[in-house]
């Protein structure tokens, strides 16, 4: 390879003195070294960047799909999908007119009811009569107004006893 004028009359012009031709090529050598150095490391860097990416994009697209399915599963859903299908043509129920010689005639079927007034008067207990049906559960008879009042029972189960009878 043949040097280039332009360089070595600049090489020389740094240099500005007359070294030995020895240091001013081992001079040429290490520079052109760190530049090929960092050309090599710059485009290893490329070809770093270039990879990354490719295996970012392989991950996110070729992601198995056993990870797909369970994704959704993991959040509850407030609604449920339902999957229906036709029924089958046996399970249809079809209707037919009827022939002109089968007829149904319908006759009445309800029963008419009807109710008569009570002839007896219920007979209204005093407040001693009501006090004897409790028998030996204790409870008092608490008046709100003169024609109003409560039965209060002490116990809560008397009450649902009597209530259930």
């Amino acid at each position: 390879m043949m040097p280039d004028r332009n360089k070595l009359g600049l090489l020389s012009d740094v240099l500005a003195e007359e070294t030995s031709p020895g240091f001013r090529d081992a001079l040429l050598a290490d520079t052109l070294g760190l530049v090929r150095r960092r050309r090599r490391i710059h485009r290893a860097f490329r070809a770093g960047a270039a990879l990354a990416i490719v295996a970012a994009l392989g991950l996110i697209v070729f992601r198995s799909p056993t990870e797909i399915a369970r994704a959704p599963l993991k959040r509850s859903r407030p609604y449920q999908v339902v999957v229906s299908k036709p029924l089958l043509a046996a399970a249809l129920v079809r209707t037919q007119p009827m022939a002109p010689g089968c007829i149904v005639a319908s006759s009445e079927t309800a029963a008419i009811v009807r109710t008569a007034s009570a002839r007896k008067t219920l007979h209204e207990i005093t407040d001693s009569e009501l006090l004897a049906l409790l028998g030996s559960r204790p409870a008092a008879l608490v008046r709100r107004a003169p024609h109003m009042a409560e039965l209060v029972f002490v116990r809560e189960t008397d009450q649902e006893e009597l209530l259930r009878n």
